[in-house]
């Protein structure tokens, strides 16, 4: 999977580098972010799940509420490290004590601007408090990382005196710290190098310049042999370096393992769904578009060479190929998505499907597959009966619980069913589980919403993706009510997935 190697390879494929993830530390602290403990505990297991070696649960010091998290989350007995961020003070390593971690991550600072205007100390005072809390956490059997803050904006001289007392006094580590995300890779190479010379070396690098991957490789190349990343690049300002970027980059362009790769998406997706950050499309090895190919001779290539227009299978970090359809879809694209749904067409007929779905796209419209497939319908003149129709959807959010009820057309029987949930949505597509009753066994892949207009009378645009055994349908709707479009973009796709079907629909459930 990975590229050649030259014989000057900066990072040899039999280096061992090991990732730690702090995104329920650092990552928790990008604006607007809150994770529960029962979210914690969640993407916990999956770091585990994905070989991830060191897992910084959160800062003892925040509050009652952050150590009951941390506790649940060593609770675990992960084989990952479990760690706690500590400020320069031996009352924040017995706070960490007290979640029962197996290590804590002690920062202290570097740079004379965090040394003296921020702390308020001078250089040799920070370096005896520095030995002082290295002692005692290691007294108290603690593994212990000593980060040297604003570590890239700090006397590269003083960096390495302060590496080597922390190292001296007993740290199992010192970790490198762009801070600020300030420095770029040459700068990082070189005090990493020198830091090295005194021990192990970590690199802390954030994305304020888009360096973030960058500087952790060259951090790797110049020694440093644990790196600091959250998923999704989550964290302050631009964030933290991305997890799945740090983790493909080095396996794929040097071979270096660190992580389950096929683990990447599920992880990355859970993160996302439990912080409420969506991912972007663009975003390299998890974003939307990452295996999207809409351009003709993109799809007629891929088409030909599943290699010829990827670095590497979509499979490697979990995810699968998609075909996009809009503008610049050509008629291998219109073929190939038609056959993914079972349509037959003649040439001809995938030539004039082709020349609408270009039309469509013209004019500003993100083509689905509900619009792909009713094109084809009316190009080839196959009337396809309905299998599930909305008839009727009321939904209230007034009260203590949201509710919603429906009626249904299924296979020319009519289903009514109510539900409740979180929102009108939830309680809306409860109601439709309900009425279709187990044979419903769609997931949802995808829901995106897009205002249309502005003012309070904006329409709104639901897409969702949809996925039933091997088969997967995009349906957009828009309407003034979002409840009403999210209920009949499901609908409409459940309908498409079901279309093929023999009788997809038992008597309802009991």
């Amino acid at each position: 999977m990975s590229v050649d190697h030259t014989p000057g390879e900066t990072i040899p494929s039999d280096r061992t580098v090991r990732l730690l993830d702090t995104t329920l530390r650092d990552g928790e602290q990008a604006p607007g972010v809150s994770l529960s403990p029962d979210e914690k505990v969640e993407i916990a297991r999956s770091l585990e799940r994905a070989g991830v070696s060191v897992v910084e649960a959160g800062s003892a010091c925040t509050g009652a509420g952050e150590r009951r998290a941390i506790a649940r989350v060593t609770d675990l007995d992960l084989d990952a490290r479990v760690t706690s961020f500590c400020r320069g003070l031996e009352s924040d390593v017995d706070l960490a004590l007290e979640c029962d971690v197996d290590g804590v991550h002690v920062v202290v600072p570097a740079s004379d601007r965090h040394v003296e205007s921020k702390v308020g100390t001078s250089r040799e005072d920070n370096l005896a408090t520095t030995a002082e809390l290295v002692e005692y956490a290691t007294d108290h059997d603690l593994w212990v990382e000593v980060i040297g803050e604003d570590g890239s904006r700090a006397d590269l001289g003083y960096l390495e005196e302060l590496a080597e007392t922390a190292l001296d006094a007993g740290a199992d580590r010192f970790c490198f710290a762009d801070t600020v995300g300030h420095t770029g890779p040459e700068h990082t190479a070189t005090a990493v190098s020198r830091l090295a010379e005194h021990g192990p070396v970590s690199a802390h690098t954030h994305d304020d310049l888009g360096l973030g991957v960058t500087n952790a490789l060259a951090a790797v190349s110049a020694g440093a042999d644990l790196v600091h990343c959250t998923v999704d690049g989550l964290g302050e300002r631009a964030g933290n370096v991305a997890l799945e970027e740090v983790a493909i980059a080095l396996e794929h362009v040097y071979g270096v393992e660190t992580v389950a790769l096929e683990r990447l998406y599920e992880l990355a997706q859970l993160v996302s769904r439990a912080t409420g950050v969506q991912l972007p499309p663009n975003k390299a090895v998890v974003g939307e578009n990452a295996f999207t190919h809409e351009s003709g001779i993109h799809t007629d290539g891929t088409l030909k060479d599943d290699r010829m227009y990827e670095p590497y299978p979509p499979e490697t970090v979990g995810r699968e190929r998609r075909l996009a359809l809009g503008k610049h879809t050509g008629r291998a694209g219109v073929e190939a998505t038609l056959e993914e749904h079972g349509v037959e067409a003649t040439d001809d007929e995938v030539a004039a499907i082709a020349e609408r779905v270009t039309e469509l796209g013209d004019r500003g419209r993100r083509v689905t597959d509900a619009d792909l497939l009713a094109i084809a319908e009316d190009v080839t003149g196959d009337d396809r009966e309905r299998v599930v129709e909305l008839l009727d959807l009321t939904a209230t959010s007034g009260g203590a619980v949201p509710t919603a009820s429906i009626r249904l057309d299924v296979d020319g029987e009519q289903r009514v069913a109510s539900g409740t949930g979180s929102g009108p949505v939830d309680a809306a597509v409860s109601a439709v589980r309900e009425a279709l009753g187990s044979q419903a066994d769609a997931e949802l892949e995808s829901y995106h919403v897009d205002a249309v207009t502005g003012g309070t009378d904006a329409v709104v645009t639901v897409e969702v993706t949809m996925v039933r055994d091997d088969r997967s349908v995009s349906v957009a709707r828009s309407e003034a009510d979002i409840t009403r479009a999210s209920v009949e973009a499901m609908v409409d796709a459940l309908d498409r997935l079901l279309a093929t079907e023999e009788r997809p629909f038992a008597p309802a459930d009991d």
